[in-house]
């Protein structure tokens, strides 16, 4: 069962009260399915939960399920926000195998995309991506615009460099090479069900070293600006 999308407000689902943390886990597992990660929240009694690629909390008896942002008043800092940032960071370094990849310059700065063929801004910011200097850019093939965007996708995945196929078509609209008959296409298919985890629902969507996440296109300016950050 997937968990709705976090609410600003906090929503709270009552559960059987129960005592230590694998009772707790047991509970929380029998509403929303697997727990992927537990840990202490800072509120005495009070779990953080992580499932599905969101974040929300359970009390120590698994009385309830609280879902929305937890802040720290001291700070003003959104604990929910950091800690889904660092699930999606995680998410997606760890599957940079599956990117197309492109380095320019010394590769200093790194960015990762998701990116339909057909997509008009992805266009865009593939020739902006071409004034960008230093940078290395891991491009997942996300086709979510229909069939052709799918074979389009497969056609470079398939291709004997995929990085030249990627940058000749989105740049040039060169025409990409047939898909081999014997073309082995699970990388494309891991990485619509990254896209679904990381839920992004449109391209291009932009991941920064940082775990900054910006969902749709900017330019090249603003992308240097974010390599100029801390953490860039």
């Amino acid at each position: 069962m997937k968990l709705p999308l976090l609410a600003a407000a906090l929503a709270c689902v009552s559960l059987a009260a129960v005592a230590d943390e694998a009772d707790v886990r047991k509970a929380v597992e029998a509403r929303i399915g697997k727990v992927e990660k537990m840990v202490k929240a800072p509120i005495t009694g009070i779990w953080e939960v992580t499932a599905d690629g969101q974040v929300f909390y359970a009390d120590d008896k698994a009385g309830y399920l609280m879902f929305g942002n937890l802040m720290e008043v001291k700070t003003g800092r959104n604990l929910t926000a950091e800690r889904v940032k660092d699930i999606e960071k995680a998410l997606v370094t760890g599957s940079l195998e599956l990117a197309v990849k492109q380095v320019r310059g010394s590769g200093k700065h790194v960015m990762v995309t998701f990116e339909d063929p057909n997509c008009g801004y992805c266009k865009k910011l593939a020739k902006d991506i071409l004034s960008l200097k230093d940078v290395t850019v891991y491009t997942f093939l996300y086709p979510v615009l229909g069939d052709d965007s799918v074979e389009k996708s497969k056609a470079i995945w398939c291709a004997p460099d995929k990085s030249r196929a990627w940058v000749d078509w989105m740049n040039n609209g060169k025409a990409l090479p047939a898909v081999p008959a014997k073309c082995d296409t699970t990388g494309l298919d891991k990485t619509l069900q990254l896209g679904r985890k990381l839920r992004i629902n449109g391209t291009p969507a932009i991941f920064f070293a940082g775990g900054e996440r910006v969902g749709g296109y900017i330019p090249a300016a603003e992308i240097e600006k974010r390599f100029s950050a801390p953490g860039g």
